[in-house]
């Protein structure tokens, strides 16, 4: 399954917020190279190539193939910082807020599983502005998670000694769905995020 086709409840990955179509190719098939090969063992030649392009019309888009490794991982980040935003910010308790948080956050990497292994394990490839800024990013994302824990904590919803360091094991958890997600396996993405959710409220103590 190609990237372009990867689902999460069947909802199409159209990347609607690159234009135009060309560069929108190009990102997709740099997605899937860089997925399949690594971002260090490929070539912007790979890349062209898997769009139907020649090399030379990928600079007119991108000017290094670092520019696109940014651009997804930009966009991939600001999606999971969406996600857990939406959650945080709904009506409801803590309890319910993660849940909603874990489930759908975790539905994303099983469904977008390609581009979430580039999101999540390319990183280090970029040079230090633009990883810094990605950098940034996460930590809003811890953030946002942190922050319905503690919520939790507060009202006497969960039972978390370290929540920093829960924090961390429950966001390294949701992000290795990437890794190990197979389409043809025995789960879809919305039962994984099911049970991770669930997994998510046992380990904070959740009634």
């Amino acid at each position: 399954m190609s990237t372009a086709e990867e689902t999460t409840g069947g909802e199409v990955e159209p990347w609607d917020e690159v234009t135009p179509d060309a560069a929108r190719r190009l990102l997709v098939a740099a997605v899937e190279a860089f997925a399949e090969r690594g971002y260090h063992a490929t070539t912007t030649r790979d890349i062209a190539g898997r769009a139907g392009m020649s090399p030379a019309a990928l600079y007119i888009h991108y000017k290094t193939k670092e520019e696109l490794l940014h651009r997804i991982s930009r966009i991939g980040h600001d999606k999971a910082l969406e996600i857990l935003q939406t959650a945080a910010r709904r009506e409801g308790t803590a309890a319910e807020r993660l849940a909603d948080g874990i489930s759908s956050f975790v539905r994303w990497h099983a469904g977008r599983r390609t581009t979430a292994r580039v999101v999540q394990y390319e990183l280090d490839a970029l040079g230090p502005d633009a990883r810094g800024e990605i950098l940034a990013l996460r930590r809003q994302v811890d953030a946002e998670v942190r922050g319905i824990i503690e919520d939790g904590v507060a009202a006497g919803e969960f039972d978390v000694i370290d929540v920093h360091g829960t924090t961390l094991a429950v966001l390294s958890l949701c992000i290795d769905v990437a890794r190990w997600f197979n389409v043809d396996g025995p789960r879809t993405p919305e039962q994984v995020g099911a049970l991770y959710a669930d997994l998510v409220l046992r380990m904070v103590g959740a009634g």
